[in-house]
């Protein structure tokens, strides 16, 4: 397997992940929602806080974590865009 092909392997599996991730926090959390209801955290429901606070604060953790390990699958492959020092 060329440099080439390795590297859109690592990315498109990586993208499949996200994604998946994406669309449980987006998606399945909420299909579940009164049976989250049944708990509580910090004194509220837990699908009232997952839709004010917990997966607003997922996207963004996904956003750095997606970001950070492309550009390692970038720097691992000869792809990265940083300038050397």
């Amino acid at each position: 397997m060329s440099n080439k092909d390795a590297y859109w392997a690592k990315t498109k599996n990586h993208m499949i992940v996200t994604l998946v991730l994406w669309a449980f926090f987006s998606l399945v959390i909420f299909m579940f929602g009164s049976e989250l209801n049944t708990m509580s955290f910090l004194g509220y429901p837990l699908a009232y806080y997952m839709t004010a606070q917990g997966s607003l604060l997922a996207f963004v953790v996904m956003l750095f974590w997606t970001a950070n390990k492309q550009e390692k699958i970038d720097e691992e492959h000869g792809y990265s865009e940083r300038e050397e020092d």
